[in-house]
């Protein structure tokens, strides 16, 4: 397979808020066209060459979601780029068909941030089962599939609303790998999203680590490298492991680790049989945190929805913090609450537009 095209990506200023179409006007957007073709290669290693065209600009007035993702060409791939707090996402109008229109061979090339689109994820907006209103399924940029993403499903919620043309305040159910997911649109643009409940059984998230509360692992023992952490772990129906630092050690800082070292070691440590997002946290205050994450097949990330959101599990758990919580991202913060009345985790942040574009996709 290679991606071999004329690309049109028009490039969007990063607003905080967009009007449910996207033929209102915003402004005068650059429009960067590019070629994507395909140069000589080792075997097994595939890359893409890019060489710059012209360059022009349009007022998004002149399009809409209808006029571009309805265009029906053989072998486009017609596309509309969001970002969450920085994790960015390739959001693909999938409503047709139950299977993806691309393989996850191409949404590694197009995830490239070099040689393709650049992104953390591709995500495909596909027809409800079981009487919900939509699926959701992602491939990450390393051609895994995750059960689920938080900021993912913040975008995927901005995007339904554009090409359905919604505006004002609205809720829809998802289906996605880790159950069913509850987002709502508020009138501010925020998108706040039931996450459901935590998973907190060991064999559930799953670690092979020993439950030490119950059948849970709270501020368990995991060497790494020769080095004590103290871990809680949770699924919000992805593997999280969360810690606040070493054992017996003083409380983390966490701008001054090294994550590209640590955060495969924890990924890929045999305590976690399906590997593992792993979110290295600091304790500002009671309701306030500051996190960096390495996302499991995708490494280090801007921001992880998820991951906020079972960070302040662990925090609750391991009696630091009060339910309600911001959460410092290194993308922005999260609003998180793990309300004890029905043990549903809610999320709130921003998801937004960055540009759309084509890819031209040939085996």
């Amino acid at each position: 397979m290679e991606i071999a095209a004329t690309s049109t990506v028009t490039v969007a200023p990063q607003l905080r808020r967009y009007s449910p179409a996207f033929s209102r006007t915003i402004g005068s957007l650059p429009s960067l066209r590019f070629n994507l073709s395909r140069r000589n290669f080792s075997a097994g290693s595939p890359t893409l060459r890019v060489s710059a065209g012209s360059i022009s600009a349009f007022a998004a007035d002149k399009i809409s979601p209808e006029s571009f993702l309805d265009k029906r060409e053989s072998g486009v791939l017609h596309f509309v780029k969001y970002h969450g707090l920085g994790n960015d996402f390739i959001l693909v109008d999938n409503r047709d068909s139950s299977e993806p229109k691309i393989t996850q061979e191409q949404a590694v090339k197009l995830c490239d941030r070099n040689f393709g689109v650049g992104a953390d994820g591709v995500i495909f907006a596909m027809p409800g089962i079981n009487g919900t209103d939509y699926t959701m399924r992602i491939f990450n940029s390393d051609g895994s599939e995750p059960e689920m993403c938080g900021n993912g499903v913040r975008c995927f919620a901005r995007f339904i609303a554009e090409i359905e043309n919604l505006q004002g305040k609205h809720s829809f159910t998802i289906h996605t790998g880790a159950g069913l997911i509850i987002p709502e649109i508020q009138d501010d643009g925020q998108v706040k999203v039931d996450m459901g409940e935590p998973i907190l059984r060991a064999e559930d998230v799953p670690t092979r680590l020993a439950g030490n509360k119950g059948e849970s692992v709270v501020a368990a023992e995991l060497v790494v490298d020769g080095v004590s952490w103290n871990v809680t772990c949770v699924s919000m129906g992805n593997p999280h492991c969360i810690t606040f630092g070493t054992t017996g050690g003083q409380n983390l800082r966490v701008d001054d680790l090294k994550l590209s070292e640590i955060g495969p070691k924890f990924e890929h440590h045999e305590m976690f049989p399906a590997r593992t997002n792993t979110e290295f946290v600091e304790v500002l205050s009671r309701s306030h945190l500051k996190m960096r994450v390495w996302e499991r097949g995708a490494g280090a990330t801007l921001a992880c929805g998820t991951g906020a959101c079972a960070l302040v599990v662990a925090a609750v758990l391991e009696g630091r913090t009060d339910r309600k919580c911001t959460v410092d991202l290194p993308g922005g913060p999260l609003e998180i609450e793990w309300k004890e009345e029905d043990n549903h985790i809610y999320m709130t942040g921003p998801a937004d537009l960055v540009f759309y574009g084509s890819a031209l996709l040939s085996l």
